[in-house]
């Protein structure tokens, strides 16, 4: 008998074909330069990362050369990136933990990468999905905000909203499926003016008649809703 497909599947095949060269857009070469690219691309653009990250990583070639680096060289080197005075110190405690307990190598589990200075699930996840090919999830701020309106998700922790969205997209997806859900956040999902009449899977969420209220016919929690609503006021009227 075949298993009855999740939403976030249904969803996933869709956006397989709208986005099938969906990909990690830091560019690195290796598994400490992606590192240090996801450190520095909080709370900034993929795209600004990418065009600090050539010069920084042939001015630090490896763990030890950001280890021994001077702070506030650092700090100037990546200084466009923003938050650039914690963002040098988490790269320099990082890469101290590398060389003392790992040879200077990045570790391909995500308890010894959580361990490290300034590394969370996500930036792990994405470590692990994209420079060693291990399955994970990547809670950012678009898988967070798509996978709440989708419905996906009840929780606002990102490592709530991880364990839900694992439940629900097979393991050999995850790092695939979290491309998928950035590229559509970034195009057609957008935070504050999404771009439900023009998205894909518009009758699959639940949010689409939410900003726009004329899609609420042909969506299956929507009328639900509605109908829900309309029982609810003939009562408080009879």
């Amino acid at each position: 008998m075949t298993k009855t497909k999740t939403v976030a599947q249904k969803i996933d095949e869709r956006l397989r074909k709208a986005y099938p060269n969906a990909k990690c857009t830091l560019d690195f070469a290796n598994p400490l330069e992606l590192l240090i690219a996801t450190i520095l691309a909080a709370q900034c653009t993929d795209e600004r990362v990418n065009m600090v990250t050539p010069a920084l990583f042939r001015a630090y070639p490896g763990a030890a050369a950001f280890a021994g680096a001077d702070a506030a060289e650092l700090e100037e080197a990546i200084r466009s990136t923003g938050f650039y005075h914690n963002k040098a110190k988490s790269v320099i405690q990082c890469c101290k933990m590398l060389v003392e307990k790992h040879g200077g190598q990045v570790p391909r589990n995500m308890e010894a990468l959580t361990a490290l200075s300034g590394v969370g699930r996500k930036t792990a996840n994405v470590i692990l999905g994209n420079a060693f090919g291990i399955p994970g999830i990547v809670v950012d701020t678009h898988v967070r905000r798509l996978s709440q309106r989708m419905g996906l998700t009840k929780n606002d922790d990102p490592d709530k909203i991880e364990m839900d969205l694992r439940g629900q997209v097979p393991e050999k997806d995850w790092t695939d499926f979290s491309h998928r859900i950035v590229f559509h956040g970034r195009t057609v999902c957008l935070a504050k003016k999404p771009n439900c009449p023009g998205c894909l899977v518009n009758d699959l969420c639940p949010s689409a008649a939410v900003f726009h209220p004329e899609l609420a016919t042909f969506i299956p929690d929507a009328r639900k809703a509605k109908k829900a609503k309309r029982t609810a006021d003939d009562e408080d009227s009879g």
